[in-house]
């Protein structure tokens, strides 16, 4: 999905979604429950980082609904065009999608309630760098939220040696200017983390 190296890996499998896919993996991790409990709420701006075809970006353009807005970033057109194609026939029309590598996009500054990385973060060139990204968009009240593979062996996902353990990941959002609130399980796979823009 995202460069990586030299040259540029497209991840087509892991982000474009058959229905059986999605429901599978809807059986261990449930958009919904992770959204509301970052605190998503009704006419909100979620930004969503490596959105694929929307397996969190859909989900949260219901919660914020008509008056709120999903903005979605990927370096996969095709997964974008499906996105699209979701989102029109869901009529969700808060729903905008940006093409690119997260490194060279800022969507605005100080706009995001919720900052997003769905399973993600371990796939940049430059981590750090889309967290500096992503603490730009973030209101001064707005959260950074990384959810990602526990660095373990896992009957899914990438082998042990791709992932970010949590010390990792909390390190680079340090880096990038951000505070660390908050560390914990989501699932049997994943954890997830908070943070706020650094004062």
């Amino acid at each position: 999905m995202h460069a990586t190296g030299t040259g540029m890996v497209q991840h087509r499998h892991s982000w474009r979604h058959s229905p059986e896919e999605e429901a599978a993996r809807r059986r261990w991790q449930h958009p919904e429950s992770i959204l509301e409990g970052i605190g998503l709420a009704p006419g909100g701006t979620f930004v969503d980082v490596g959105c694929g075809d929307g397996f969190f970006a859909l989900p949260a353009a219901r919660i914020v609904g008509p008056h709120g807005r999903v903005c979605g970033i990927d370096i996969d057109a095709g997964a974008l065009d499906l996105l699209r194609e979701k989102a029109r026939s869901g009529g969700f029309d808060n729903v905008l999608l940006h093409q690119g590598m997260a490194e060279e996009i800022v969507l605005c500054d100080g706009c995001a309630d919720v900052v997003f990385f769905g399973i993600d973060l371990h796939d940049f060139v430059d981590p750090v760098q889309v967290l500096a990204n992503a603490k730009r968009m973030a209101l001064d009240t707005g959260v950074i939220v990384d959810v990602d593979w526990k660095k373990e062996p896992l009957p899914l996902g990438p082998p042990p040696a791709k992932k970010f353990s949590t010390e990792h990941a909390a390190s680079l959002m340090a880096e990038a200017g951000l505070e660390v609130r908050t560390v914990a399980e989501s699932g049997p796979y994943h954890y997830i983390i908070t943070a706020v823009p650094g004062r």
